[in-house]
């Protein structure tokens, strides 16, 4: 008896690895089934209309930027583009102070004046930890870059809180990537390409996935059924679900969101996003997003993110522990021979959006080579 509605791939997670990878076999009329435990495509990038008739992100603000021209070229067979530039506040002591930390930020905070970059890093010299050589942690990382006094403001409760531990105990790979700016340069991101899908992520991923070779499951778990009627599975979700959870779960941080509308309004905010360091307040931002998708509307939306230790896997916790154990799930993953394991959750890594997109065009080219 032959075996009817049998697909090439079964891809497991609709967000931006999956929605990839669905696009670029099934315009090799690979057959593609797309299934997503949510009821929506996108993954963490679904944004939608509330009822204020704002463009929203609901798993907080995704600045979409690259570098590389490939990853540009592709998404741009599917969206038009709106330049944004991401800039960001951090709130301390009723004051707004420029964030990355750059030269405004050390004068307002100082009160003090530097006329050269060379006296900014003199300064900068002057009040930073030099005794510590080679940082132990995400604290000694930022004490040893900036000193206690801007650790202490700017990061040891901010960071507290986005991980629920002290930066003691977190990896310091977590602040070693803190960027300086020796000038007024207070952009957050400094990649020349930085813009927004003109109608949206969602929208952006609907006309990835209107290839006929490709079917969309949604509300639908993974299932041994859905797996035995595919010749290969590609894996987006977490490793360790992959695996049953084996070895343990591997730890993550989330978040949850409460959003604010504002109607008649424009704007509420000076910047879309404005940080909230100290433990006063339980949430760590507010984001207004329409400040860079530019839409034109009479009414704006908050979004307020506070940390949380349960709910869904947004950042791994990097810490010894997390590494060590997903270093157990890899073992195993690497045995498999019809699964690929791809995208944030599948590798236990924060990936940004175009670092995604470039795994997956990077896999697809794998996968052809496999097949010829």
């Amino acid at each position: 008896m032959v075996q009817t509605n049998k697909y090439d791939y079964l891809i497991v997670g609709a967000g931006i690895s999956g929605c990839v990878l669905a696009e670029r076999l099934a315009s090799t009329d690979k057959k593609v089934l797309l299934i997503d435990k949510r009821n929506h495509i996108g993954g963490n990038c679904f944004d939608f209309y509330d009822e204020a008739g704002v463009l929203i992100h609901k798993y907080g603000p995704h600045y979409f930027r690259a570098k590389s021209q490939e990853v540009i070229d592709y998404l741009s067979k599917f969206t038009e583009w709106i330049p944004h530039r991401y800039k960001v506040k951090v709130r301390i002591r009723d004051k707004l102070f420029s964030f990355p930390i750059n030269k405004q930020t050390f004068e307002q905070f100082f009160k003090k004046n530097f006329s050269t970059e060379e006296e900014l890093r003199s300064f900068i010299d002057s009040i930073r930890d030099k005794s510590i050589l080679a940082p132990k942690d995400a604290e000694e990382q930022v004490i040893s870059m900036l000193g206690k006094e801007l650790y202490g403001a700017f990061f040891k409760e901010y960071t507290e809180k986005q991980w629920g531990v002290s930066a003691k105990e977190l990896d310091s790979s977590v602040t070693a990537r803190i960027p300086i700016r020796y000038s007024d340069n207070d952009d957050y991101i400094l990649e020349s390409f930085q813009s927004m899908p003109k109608k949206g992520y969602t929208e952006m991923f609907q006309q990835m996935l209107k290839n006929k070779n490709i079917e969309i499951k949604l509300n639908t778990s993974f299932s041994e059924y859905l797996a035995e009627n595919a010749e290969k599975i590609i894996w987006t979700g977490r490793i360790d679900e992959y695996f049953n959870f084996k070895f343990g779960n591997l730890p993550y941080r989330s978040l949850n969101f409460t959003f604010l509308s504002f109607f008649g309004k424009d704007f509420v905010q000076e910047e879309g996003q404005v940080n909230y360091p100290s433990l006063d307040v339980p949430y760590t931002r507010v984001v207004e997003i329409k400040h860079v998708t530019h839409q034109e509307c009479p009414n704006t939306t908050l979004s307020i993110e506070v940390p949380s230790s349960d709910g869904e896997p947004y950042y791994p916790m990097p810490t010894k522990e997390g590494k060590e154990l997903y270093k157990k799930y890899l073992l195993e993953a690497q045995k498999e021979k019809s699964t690929y394991f791809i995208g944030r959750l599948a590798r236990y890594k924060y990936l940004n959006m175009d670092q995604c997109v470039e795994e997956a065009l990077n896999l697809f080219e794998d996968i052809k080579n496999e097949i010829t």
